[in-house]
């Protein structure tokens, strides 16, 4: 099999405090047309990896200082070398237990000492193709992520166009139009919104998975920012005769910080504008009760800031309720939209140190729980 991947030559780094094994190692691994690097301790293996992150790394368990264990879990909890990814093969000469500790440690394979080239020969092989497998799918990853967003910015032009354009003709700007033609405008008007909300939606996603959503911190007060949100959505519940109420009675109100968390303000307004909007769509009778409350700091935090938004509505199905945040998961009601609103809520959630979970019922409702680390 060829060494070479689209006109690449793999590169692997062998690690072993005995020279003899070393030259033996390139011996074998140069003969067969891969680009060897040696070096003959952990600390040295680590400074070149960062240096020059290798295809490939043998790596010898038994040296003195740092073992071959120590050395791969500061590999593998190393950020900078997790954009692409880096097999390791140990190389030992004890029993299954050393085996084991290697493997939970972060290595991918081992072979024991004395080894069979053709058995070596192998494994580089084997371990190889996992890696160009995952670089590849990575690759993609890429740019699938970038396709999804740049179409996302690119249909937001024309859909903005369109909206100033349909409520220029519901005033009449042009001309007079029948009450027909105003309704059927404002029908227009309306799904042309959602299909923008959709496209913002997704275009958010996208910019968090890629890794280039910046967030805005300041001090937040969350009870100012869900009465804005409450008071925004309470002609969708008037609508559908559904009570829209905020509880803050556990609130200490005295306190200054009380409900006050660092974040993102318009981000945090998208989850509770996504999450209170979710109740009363999916809810025809009853209402919507919000609650914020406090949880008391502790020796290792400054305490938590919790919103409930409980509804009295549908309820979700125990075998939706585990993947209701993944990216374009739709629930089985007919109403559900997209999938991508509760996923986008939980990357902003999760973006500010906190989580959101679900807790339901069929036929008695949900309760999302939104939990953020507390403004001291």
């Amino acid at each position: 099999m060829s060494v070479v991947e689209n006109s690449k030559i793999d590169r692997i780094l062998a690690v072993d405090d005995t020279r003899d094994n070393l030259i033996l190692v390139q011996t074998i691994l140069e003969s067969e047309g891969y680009e060897i690097d040696l070096v003959a301790d952990g600390v040295s293996a680590l400074q070149h990896i960062e240096q020059s992150p290798p295809d490939l790394i043998l790596l010898d368990v038994m040296m003195p200082g740092m073992d071959g264990y120590e050395v791969t879990r500061r590999i593998r909890k190393n950020p900078n070398l997790n954009v692409s990814y880096i097999p390791i093969l140990l190389i030992t000469a004890f029993h299954e237990s050393s085996v084991v500790e290697g493997l939970d440690a972060g290595a991918d394979d081992f072979i024991r000492k004395p080894f069979d080239t053709d058995e070596l020969l192998a494994r580089v092989r084997s371990l190889l193709r996992l890696k160009h497998s995952l670089d590849e799918q990575k690759k993609m990853a890429r740019q699938r992520e970038d396709f999804v967003s740049r179409l996302t910015h690119d249909l937001r032009t024309p859909l903005v166009a369109a909206d100033r354009m349909l409520s220029l003709f519901e005033q009449e700007t042009f001309c007079k139009i029948s009450p027909e033609m105003k309704q059927a405008i404002a029908v227009m008007i309306r799904s042309n919104q959602n299909l923008m909300q959709m496209v913002n939606t997704l275009l958010e996603v996208s910019r968090f998975e890629a890794g280039k959503k910046t967030l805005n911190d300041e001090i937040c007060h969350l009870p100012e920012i869900i009465k804005e949100v409450v008071s925004e959505l309470n002609p969708l519940a008037s609508e559908k005769n559904l009570t829209l109420k905020i509880d803050t009675s556990q609130l200490d109100q005295q306190e200054e910080t009380a409900g006050v968390v660092m974040g993102d303000p318009l981000e945090l307004r998208r989850v509770f504008n996504n999450l209170v909007g979710n109740a009363i769509k999916f809810t025809d009778t009853g209402g919507i009760e919000i609650r914020i409350l406090e949880k008391s700091a502790n020796s290792q935090d400054k305490g938590w800031v919790i919103v409930e938004v409980e509804d009295t509505g549908y309820g979700i199905a125990p075998e939706d309720q585990t993947s209701i945040f993944e990216r374009f998961r739709q629930g089985r009601n007919k109403r559900s939209g997209s999938g991508l609103g509760l996923h986008l809520s939980s990357r902003i959630v999760e973006a500010h140190g906190g989580k959101i979970v679900l807790t339901s019922q069929p036929g008695q409702g949900s309760i999302f729980t939104v939990t953020l680390p507390k403004q001291s």
